[in-house]
């Protein structure tokens, strides 16, 4: 679901200037995955496996994604510059699914969206003002406007389908690997339809 609001400057040009391109959060869970590693302080066995598999999937999907029609056209409607602000990480499913589409949609935005990725972990107090019933649910995109940083719309952690999947999944006790297979699972189905509606609805109600 997205949501429109106008405040106060989320974070400072500073800060925001400080967090990853699209190509630099890459390459740290890259070189982090050479090492056995990912981004944040858990560092089992299974959380390095998800991440070694999220990276697989940013890979295809950077590959294989097409723009549907209508979100190229509402790109070419907005008179403004937008920031998206990314809050996200490497060991996170959902992320890995949704995190290129985002890094697609401002790239064929012509300059009027510049993304920039920031890690939960480490920034958390970004994260506590962008909860989801509650809980730190990833990825979350906060745009913010160009020229005053205040934000325009958020959107996240997953779109409506999914977030009903991992709702039912959560209150049925399925096993992390059922639940794991389920929703990745979904995301092949919908091949990446659903977020990219949602973006639109999102895209629509900007200027």
């Amino acid at each position: 679901m997205s949501e429109l609001i106008a405040a106060t400057p989320v974070l400072t040009a500073e800060r925001l200037n400080s967090a990853y391109s699209y190509a630099s959060y890459r390459q740290l869970i890259n070189e982090l995955m050479a090492d056995n590693r990912t981004t944040g302080t858990n560092q089992t066995e299974q959380i390095v496996q998800y991440a070694r598999l999220n990276i697989q999937r940013m890979q295809r999907l950077d590959k294989t994604i097409e723009l549907l029609p209508e979100v190229r056209k509402a790109l070419d409607n907005l008179s403004e510059g937008y920031e998206w602000l990314v809050i996200t990480e490497g060991w996170c499913g959902d992320a890995a699914q949704i995190v290129p589409v985002l890094e697609a949609v401002a790239q064929a935005s012509q300059g009027k969206i510049a993304t920039r990725y920031v890690l939960r972990d480490e920034n958390l107090d970004l994260m506590d003002r962008y909860l989801t019933n509650g809980g730190r649910s990833i990825p979350k995109l906060v745009v913010l406007h160009t020229d005053t940083l205040t934000e325009a719309a958020t959107w996240g952690p997953r779109p409506a389908p999914a977030q009903e999947l991992f709702v039912r999944l959560k209150q049925e006790g399925v096993s992390y690997e059922d639940f794991a297979t389920q929703l990745h699972s979904w995301y092949a189905k919908d091949r990446t339809r659903s977020t990219q509606r949602e973006l639109l609805e999102l895209l629509k109600r900007l200027r």
